[in-house]
C-alpha cells in the first residue's frame, strides 16, 4: 500500500519533533541566553520588560551567531505565522510575536504550536491546493509544498539548538 503524501508529510514532522523533543528536554534556562561568540543575536529585554529579538531587515555580513533564545524566538515567529495563513487568519507582524523567556515558559510555548500544528494537518483536507506562503503567489507551492518547508526549517532551527546546547554543555566540562 502506498501512503499518502499528508500521510508521509505526517510522518516526517512527527519524526522531526521527535529530534527536537530530544532537546527541549534537556534545555536548561541558562542554555537560552548563553552567547558562544561574540557576534551573537539574542532577545533582550526592553524597558518595559518585553523579550525583543536582534533583527536586521537585510542579512549582516558576518551572519551572527543565534542564541537558543534567538532561535526559539524565530520558530515561535515562523510556525504562528504559518499557521495563521494556513488557517486562513491574518497572521501577525514579526514584532507582535514575543518570546516569552528563558526555560519552561518558552518550551510550553513551542509545545502548545506543536500542538496547533497538529491541528492544522488533522484539517488539511487537500494538501495539493494552492497557497502563496511562504512563496509570494507562485502558483505552483501548495499547502504540500508549505508542510514540506514547516518540517526543513523545524529541522534545521532543532539541529540550532541541539548544537548550541550540546556546545555550551561540552565548554562547562573544560
Amino acid at each position: 500500500m502506498v501512503a499518502s503524501r499528508s500521510t508521509v508529510l505526517r510522518w516526517q514532522f512527527e519524526l522531526v519533533w521527535s529530534l527536537f523533543e530530544f532537546h527541549l528536554e534537556r534545555l536548561e534556562a541558562d542554555d537560552f541566553l548563553w552567547e558562544p561568540t561574540g557576534l551573537t543575536w539574542t532577545v533582550r529585554q526592553d524597558a518595559t520588560g518585553v523579550w525583543v529579538p536582534d533583527w536586521a531587515d537585510s542579512e549582516p555580513d558576518p551572519i551572527p551567531v543565534p542564541t537558543i533564545g534567538w532561535i526559539s524566538w524565530h520558530i515561535g515567529w515562523w510556525w504562528s505565522v504559518t499557521i495563521d495563513h494556513l488557517r486562513g487568519r491574518t497572521p501577525p507582524d514579526r514584532t507582535e510575536i514575543t518570546w516569552p523567556g528563558s526555560g519552561p515558559a518558552t518550551i510550553d510555548w513551542l509545545r502548545s504550536l506543536h500542538k496547533d500544528w497538529l491541528q492544522v494537518l488533522d484539517q488539511t483536507v487537500d494538501p495539493d491546493a494552492p497557497t502563496a506562503f511562504p512563496w509570494q503567489n507562485d502558483p505552483e507551492k501548495s499547502v504540500a509544498h508549505t508542510i514540506a518547508w514547516v518540517n526543513a526549517e523545524l529541522m534545521k532551527n532543532a539541529t540550532e539548538i541541539g548544537q548550541l546546547r550540546l556546545l555550551r554543555s561540552a565548554r562547562n566540562t573544560e
